[in-house]
């Protein structure tokens, strides 16, 4: 099988979860390859994710590597019999790749958290907000390339409507609420969107309003993305420079502490809901 040419990060992924498993066995790479039999290369290029591989070589490695966690094994397979192009793949090539591993990301979620401290989770912004935030963007991006950005976002928004009714909370500070990357027209039509979006079932909308007290040390923006089990679940953090996906267990757990903190911080659903009305209505 020839080496891929892009290798996105999901594939990246499968590939690193196989090697901490080889890993916790105690095993080199080449002592994998000779207790499964294949070329030391091919389990390098299957850890880096340059190569595919097949179910039967997931559960054929993963008996080498005496893995018995039998939910975990059935999701690695599953993310190895992954063979479709998403959506996203259209625009390879012409939006950045992280772009395109996030919109991956959130279509496999099980769940998704989100906190937002500056901006409106990309979610549930309105096109009208989407525009104006790439259009602020410095340098100022050509016309057509902020389209092609808008389209996107827009797109990646049918993750809460395809049907499978994936749990998705936003969790947004009182600032990313208030702040006008437009006007207040633009504002106040972004507000009464997330009042519209939290009516749906799987979603939930909770502020973090300024008056909490103790809310010091939260302020990046970061997205909690579920697997099929917990070892699987996946960490986005967004900044000015490109998005870094994290999945060590010592990052997992640190960034589920510091969603605990700030669900603590935050509202209840019916006060939340009160407080973006008003806020609207201000506006």
């Amino acid at each position: 099988m020839p080496a891929r040419s892009i290798i996105t990060a999901r594939q990246q992924r499968l590939g690193a979860e196989l090697r901490k498993l080889r890993e916790r066995a105690g095993l080199t790479a080449r002592g994998a390859a000779q207790a499964a039999g294949i070329a030391e290369s091919k389990v390098s290029m299957t850890e880096a994710g340059r190569v595919g591989v097949s179910a039967e070589r997931v559960r054929h490695l993963a008996s080498q590597y005496a893995c018995d966690d039998a939910a975990l094994l059935d999701g690695l397979v599953a993310m190895s019999a992954e063979r479709d192009r998403g959506w996203w793949e259209e625009y390879r090539g012409r939006v950045p790749s992280g772009y395109l591993d996030l919109a991956e990301l959130e279509s496999h979620a099980t769940c998704l958290t989100n906190f937002e401290s500056v901006h409106i989770p990309g979610l549930l912004q309105t096109e009208e907000q989407i525009r104006a935030i790439f259009s602020a963007s410095v340098p100022k991006l050509p016309d057509e390339e902020v389209e092609l950005r808008v389209r996107f976002r827009l797109q990646r928004r049918g993750v809460l409507g395809d049907g499978r009714s994936m749990p998705y909370q936003a969790l947004i500070h009182e600032a990313a609420l208030r702040i006008r990357v437009a006007d207040a027209k633009v504002a106040r039509q972004q507000l009464l969107h997330i009042l519209e979006q939290s009516e749906a079932p799987q979603v939930t909308v909770r502020v973090v309003p300024f008056d909490v007290d103790g809310f010091a040390g939260v302020v990046d923006p970061l997205l909690y993305a579920g697997g099929p089990v917990p070892p699987l679940d996946t960490v986005y953090l967004d900044n000015q420079h490109g998005g870094a996906f994290l999945d060590a267990e010592a990052q997992l757990a640190r960034y589920r502490q510091v969603l605990r903190k700030v669900e603590n911080a935050a509202l209840g659903v019916i006060e939340s809901r009160k407080f973006i009305h008003r806020l609207a209505q201000s506006m």
